[in-house]
């Protein structure tokens, strides 16, 4: 028997797609509209001055400037409330700034959100999926709602395979594990092959040949240029992931080094200090 992703959907799909607009989950997909073509080669290609978001009185970044190089991976690392993930929504697309200027491949995010999203692939640190849905039906939506070109079919079953999620690709996520749904998110963000790739939480749950897939995808997406922005409480993860690491303490950077200087017990001492010489 054919498996659902190659069979004609017929009604199904259309009241998939209504559902699936109202997942506020999805804010990081670029709406049926085309995008104004971004810069080839912007430098940087993150670009973030005196960011600043706050949610009534309470800033949740202040004052964050971050630049990131094409084809450059760089850490976020912080404890719960740093603001590690609402920069990662600001340069999403998903969130206003309250103030400061942010750019991706050279598109205005303030301005410009739609636009944006067109050359970000995000994967959040918790929601993104429809419990209703396949994996596949997941990937068509995005791929409808990226216009993306045909043959799309073939890199989407790469990436399934690759993170070990072929034989649950006609399965609906409400029976996924947390991993698998992190995996999967992960799988989403990289699909159309993005110019900036935002990775919130990527490790969390995940086994590990869901952590060797995602290292090994974010090295091949820098070689094609591909800027990356991977925030984690996992340091040995980020260490290994990135070659650089900014850490936030209450919506402000207080430190940024080499990834590998922060490798081992004297690395992990270094962060400490710099999370206020507290442990976890």
């Amino acid at each position: 028997m054919a498996s659902r992703r190659d069979q004609n959907h017929g009604p199904e799909c259309p009241e998939l797609l209504r559902k699936a607009r109202v997942r506020v989950t999805l804010t990081a997909m670029t709406p049926p509209l085309p995008p104004p073509t971004p810069p080839a080669t912007p430098t940087p290609a993150i670009a973030v001055r005196d960011l600043r978001v706050s949610f009534g009185r309470a800033p949740a970044v202040d004052g964050v400037d971050l630049s990131v190089p094409a084809g450059a991976a760089v850490g976020l690392l912080g404890r719960n409330g740093a603001g590690k993930s609402t920069t990662l929504r600001v340069l999403a697309g998903a969130l206003p700034p309250t103030a400061g200027h942010v750019e991706v491949w050279g598109v205005d995010v303030g301005a410009d959100p739609f636009g944006a999203r067109a050359v970000v692939g995000y994967c959040p640190d918790v929601g993104g999926l429809i419990p209703r849905a396949t994996p596949w039906e997941h990937l068509e939506l995005a791929a409808r709602l990226r216009r993306l070109p045909a043959g799309w079919e073939h890199r989407a079953r790469d990436l399934l395979e690759r993170f070990d999620l072929g034989a649950d690709a006609d399965r609906v996520t409400a029976g996924f594990s947390h991993g698998m749904g992190r995996r999967l998110s992960v799988v989403l963000a990289a699909l159309h092959a993005p110019r900036v790739l935002l990775l919130d939480e990527p490790f969390d749950g995940v086994d590990p040949v869901g952590v060797e897939a995602t290292l090994d995808l974010i090295s091949e997406l820098r070689v094609g240029g591909t800027a990356v922005l991977v925030s984690s409480h996992l340091l040995p993860l980020v260490v290994r992931a990135t070659t650089q690491a900014v850490v936030l303490r209450a919506g402000r950077i207080v430190g940024a080094a080499p990834s590998a200087e922060l490798d081992g017990e004297t690395g992990a001492e270094r962060y400490r200090g710099l999370l206020g010489g507290v442990r976890g």
